[in-house]
């Protein structure tokens, strides 16, 4: 393979700054690591309510959490991070859609992490409403007998033990919210995905070098994750409990 391998480039002076292209690596591993926490963050929340909505007697709530997963989980991400970025702005008030286009900071940032938290959100709701659905029909009803409230019964008997056991399932939907945060490279987000492709550019032909280094990264922070939510299963599952068919 004739291929002039540099992975000294990381320690060189950007051409156009006084910064290394290592700096532009900490810098986009950064980003990748913020859109991805404050994505999960949205999706958490927005997708347990979905979710939960999806399991209750009322058909009109119910309805709602449906249509909440089949629309935000059947379009691409990539197509939804450009309708938030292009078309929102369109549809809003004219001072308002200035404003978004033109002066709201990190607007780049903002409308990944919105159309990735609630992408994610759709396939956290799935899990959810799994792990509601998988528990024994004697829980809710029990909770019910005691004189709970259809509301005290998700939030104190049933959603405690959905949550034990649907880790697993979570821990690879963050572990997919923190690869798919690559897409925020198309709207200019200084990310991984971001940073690798201007160091192709910049480098002039340190391509393997380039995308090896935020390959391993990926690799590094996802592996670390897993472990976490592992350390937290390990923690939270139920000793003997069976999941009733």
């Amino acid at each position: 393979m004739n291929y002039n391998w540099n992975w000294g480039v990381f320690f060189q002076t950007i051409p156009a700054g006084d910064e290394t292209y290592l700096t532009w690596v900490i810098h986009g591993l950064g980003w990748t690591i913020a859109i991805s926490l404050c994505a999960w963050v949205i999706a958490l929340v927005l997708g347990s309510i979905a979710g939960t909505l999806r399991t209750v007697p009322n058909k009109k709530l119910a309805f709602i959490g449906h249509t909440w997963v089949e629309f935000f989980r059947n379009v691409p991400l990539l197509m939804q991070l450009f309708l938030w970025f292009f078309v929102v702005p369109e549809l809003l008030p004219r001072d308002l859609a200035m404003w978004v286009k033109q002066d709201m900071p990190a607007k780049e940032f903002l409308t990944a992490v919105v159309a990735l938290g609630l992408f994610t959100s759709a396939r956290v709701a799935e899990q959810v409403r799994a792990g509601i659905q998988a528990l024994p029909r004697g829980q809710r009803n029990a909770g019910l007998a005691l004189g709970l409230t259809q509301t005290q019964t998700y939030r104190f008997v049933l959603l405690p033990m959905a949550f034990r056991i649907i880790i697993p399932p979570l821990t690879s939907e963050f572990m997919n919210a923190f690869k798919n945060s690559g897409v925020a490279y198309a709207v200019g987000v200084w990310e991984l995905v971001f940073v690798s492709r201007q160091m192709v550019e910049e480098t002039g032909g340190q391509v393997i070098e380039s995308l090896i280094v935020p390959t391993v990264l990926y690799i590094v922070c996802a592996y670390a994750a897993n472990r976490v939510m592992a350390v937290i299963e390990s923690r939270a599952h139920v000793p003997g409990f069976i999941v009733a068919k």
